[in-house]
C-alpha cells in the first residue's frame, strides 16, 4: 500500500481550510445575536430632528436644584454654517445631532426657562465645547439660587486630567496585557486584537437588548471574548504554527482577520453609535477631583483585575508556566510543560481582558461602534512597545504613560483631535533612546 507524495499536503490544505472556516463560523455565531440588537433602542435623551441625521451628537439633561426635570427649554449648537436646535423633553433630556466632531458654541435660551428657574451664578452661557474621544458630547447646565459655578483653574484641571488619564491608561492596559501575553508566548503581533476589544462592548449591547440582566450581559460578553480567543487559536493560529508559518505571514493573516471581523460586526451591528445602560451620568466631586462614576468604576475595576492577574502570574503554577513559555518555549517543553495548552489559556485570557477593556472603553468614550477597537489599536501597541515587548508589567507601565500623556496634552493647548498623535510621537522618542522599551531586555540582533 503506497501513499502518494502529494496526498499529505492536500490533506493539510484541507484541514487548514476547515480551520479558517471554523474561525469565521464562530465569529458569525457570536454575532448573529447582534442582528436584532442593532434594531433595538437603548436609553438615550429625546432626539431632535437633526439628531436622527448625524452620527455625532451633543446632549444633556436639564434639572433644577431640586433635581426635578426642566422641560420645554430650547438649546442651540452652532459651528460655522451649521446650526442645530433641540428642546428638552419631559425628562429634561435633549440631543442635537451635529455633522462633524469639533468645537461648537452651545447656548441655552434663557427666555424659554420656566418662571422662577434661572441659571446658576457664574454659569457660562453661551459656552464652547469640544469633542474628545467620543461621538456623543455631554453638556451640563447648573440651575438654582445660591449656587455659584466656579471656573476650573489650571491646577484643578491638571489634577482632573491626571485622574482621567490614569483611568484611560488602565483600561488600555487591560487590552495591552493580553496582547503582550500573546506576543510573549507565540511571537505573534496580532492586529485583530482591536476587534477583540470591539466584540466585548458589542456583545454587552446585544445581550442587554435581549433584556438580560446587566450583570449577566457583562458576564456573557466576557465569556464570548474568551471563546473568540479560543477559537482563533484552535482554528487558525495553532494550525499555522504547526505548518511552520513565519511570523510575518501570520501578522499579515491577522491584518486580514481584523478587517474581516470588523466588517462582519458592522454588517450585523450597523454603523451607528449605540449607548450602553448608565452611559450618561453626572460627575461626582471627591475633594479636588471631579470624575464621572463610570470613569471611577473603570479605574477601580481595571486596577483590581490587573492586580489579580499579577498575583496569578507570580504566585501560581500556571503563571510560572506562562512566564516559562514566554521566556523559552523549547526549554519549557523539554521541562514537561504543555506549551500548546499554555498558549491556548493565554489566548482565552487575552480575549477576556480585551473584552473587558472594550466594555470600559465604551463607557469612557461613551458609545459603542463597530470600529471602536481599531480606534485605540495603535495606542495599545504604543503601550506594549513603550513598556517592552512581551513583558506584562511593561505593558502596564507603558499603557499608563500613554493614557496620562493623551489626557494631559489637552491641558497644555494641544487640539483634542491631535492628542493621539502626541502619544505616538512620545513613543517614537522613547524608542529612539531605549529601543527595547522601558522594561524590555536588550538583545543582540544579527
Amino acid at each position: 500500500m503506497r501513499s502518494t507524495p502529494r496526498g499529505l499536503p492536500r490533506r493539510r490544505r484541507g484541514r487548514l481550510l476547515k480551520a479558517v472556516g471554523a474561525v469565521f463560523a464562530a465569529v458569525a455565531a457570536l454575532l448573529l445575536i447582534i442582528a436584532p440588537a442593532s434594531q433595538a433602542t437603548s436609553p438615550s435623551p429625546t432626539p431632535s430632528p437633526s439628531a436622527t441625521t448625524f452620527q455625532n451628537s451633543i446632549s444633556g439633561f436639564l434639572r433644577g436644584d431640586d433635581r426635578a426635570p426642566i422641560a420645554g427649554v430650547t438649546i442651540t449648537a452652532k459651528s460655522g454654517d451649521f446650526t442645530g436646535t433641540a428642546k428638552s423633553g419631559p425628562n429634561g433630556a435633549w440631543t442635537i445631532g451635529v455633522p462633524t466632531q469639533g468645537t461648537y458654541t452651545v447656548e441655552l435660551d434663557e427666555s424659554t426657562l420656566p418662571e422662577g428657574i434661572k441659571l446658576a451664578e457664574g454659569q457660562e452661557n453661551p459656552r464652547q465645547v469640544t469633542f474628545s474621544q467620543t461621538s456623543n458630547l455631554s453638556v451640563i447646565f447648573a440651575f438654582g439660587k445660591g449656587i455659584v459655578v466656579q471656573q476650573q483653574d489650571f491646577g484643578q484641571n491638571l489634577i482632573n486630567r491626571l485622574v482621567a488619564g490614569l483611568s484611560f491608561g488602565l483600561l488600555l492596559a487591560l487590552a495591552s496585557v493580553g496582547l503582550s501575553l500573546i506576543f510573549g508566548t507565540t511571537g505573534l503581533t496580532n492586529f485583530a486584537h482591536g476587534e477583540m476589544v470591539t466584540l466585548g462592548a458589542v456583545l454587552v449591547f446585544a445581550f442587554n437588548a435581549m433584556n438580560l440582566p446587566f450583570w449577566l450581559a457583562i458576564l456573557l460578553a466576557l465569556l464570548g471574548g474568551g471563546l473568540f480567543g479560543y477559537v482563533q487559536d484552535a482554528g487558525l493560529w495553532k494550525p499555522l504554527r504547526r505548518r511552520g508559518t513565519g511570523l510575518v505571514p501570520m501578522m499579515i493573516v491577522s491584518i486580514g482577520l481584523a478587517l474581516a471581523v470588523r466588517y462582519v460586526i458592522q454588517f450585523f451591528f450597523g454603523g451607528a453609535t449605540q449607548q450602553l445602560p448608565f452611559a450618561q451620568s453626572a460627575e461626582i466631586v471627591l475633594g479636588p477631583v471631579s470624575i464621572s462614576p463610570n470613569n471611577l468604576w473603570s479605574l477601580i475595576i481595571s486596577a483590581v483585575v490587573i492586580a489579580l492577574l499579577g498575583v496569578i502570574l507570580l504566585k501560581t503554577r500556571l503563571g510560572k508556566a506562562t512566564r516559562a513559555v514566554a521566556d523559552n518555549p523549547a526549554l519549557a517543553a523539554a521541562s514537561g510543560i504543555d506549551v500548546d495548552s499554555v498558549i491556548r489559556i493565554v489566548w482565552v485570557t487575552g480575549g477576556m481582558l480585551a473584552a473587558l477593556g472594550g466594555i470600559l472603553w465604551a463607557y469612557y468614550r461613551p458609545g459603542v461602534t463597530f470600529d471602536m477597537g481599531s480606534q485605540i489599536l495603535l495606542l495599545i501597541f504604543a503601550g506594549v512597545t513603550l513598556g517592552g515587548l512581551g513583558t506584562v508589567w511593561g505593558a502596564l507601565i507603558g499603557s499608563i504613560i500613554v493614557g496620562i500623556f493623551v489626557e494631559l496634552t489637552t491641558v497644555f493647548g494641544l487640539a483634542a483631535d491631535l492628542k493621539y498623535v502626541g502619544a505616538l510621537f512620545i513613543m517614537i522618542i522613547v524608542l529612539l533612546i531605549r529601543p527595547q522599551g522601558i522594561l524590555g531586555r536588550r538583545e543582540r540582533v544579527g
